[in-house]
């Protein structure tokens, strides 16, 4: 039996990630847009569990369907950790992903290049309408920050996130490569397993 999988995103590149990932499951993956949901919920948490757990038990509850949601960000080292779970916020609502880099790059301007060490981090967890949270997932990805962005791929920070095993950034890499080792990537494979156990249990 096919299960329809809400994804709480409005972001379309994170849903073709995710239907990627989650393909050889019997989901039907749709997303916030698709469903017409509008509400945004605040990122209260003080983790990125915390907000990814909101997020599932909010959408689930809202829409009466299975849903994945995940929080992310970035911890930039020689900025103890900055911007971490403000990762999508600390430039402002209506900020743009590239906005949110040139800041970045900016409070960086003078850190040297030994020392731009940083680590993307991702939670996913699913929720059910009247159960709340089943499970949570999370994986990190170590790199390094670029003095400038290059790449036309992914999102959000991958122009800046430079991979030194392949030599080139996040935006740089194809989707598999990308898939292979990126944070979401491992929390979601990790979440994948799960997701997969919890269904044979509901057809058991």
């Amino acid at each position: 039996m096919t299960r329809k999988l809400l994804v709480a995103t409005h972001n379309p590149g994170k849903v073709k990630e995710y239907r990627q990932i989650l393909a050889d499951l019997p989901v039907e993956v749709t997303w916030l847009d698709e469903e017409g949901i509008t509400l945004e919920v605040p990122e209260t948490g003080a983790s990125f569990e915390e907000n990814a757990i909101l997020k599932a038990e909010t959408y689930a509850r809202l829409s009466g369907l299975l849903t994945w949601a995940d929080d992310s960000g970035l911890e930039v080292d020689a900025l103890g950790g900055w911007p971490g779970v403000a990762s999508a916020r600390h430039a402002g609502a209506q900020a743009s992903d590239m906005d949110r880099v040139q800041i970045l790059l900016q409070r960086m301007a003078d850190v040297p290049d030994e020392k731009r060490t940083a680590v993307f981090r991702c939670v996913v967890a699913v929720a059910a309408p009247g159960d709340g949270a089943i499970f949570t997932a999370s994986g990190s990805s170590a790199g390094v920050i670029a003095r400038k962005p290059s790449g036309s791929h992914g999102f959000g920070y991958d122009p800046v996130f430079f991979v030194p095993k392949y030599g080139k950034t996040y935006a740089e890499l194809t989707p598999e490569q990308k898939h292979a080792l990126s944070h979401r990537g491992r929390a979601a494979r990790r979440a994948r397993v799960l997701l997969k156990r919890y269904l044979e249990q509901l057809e058991g």
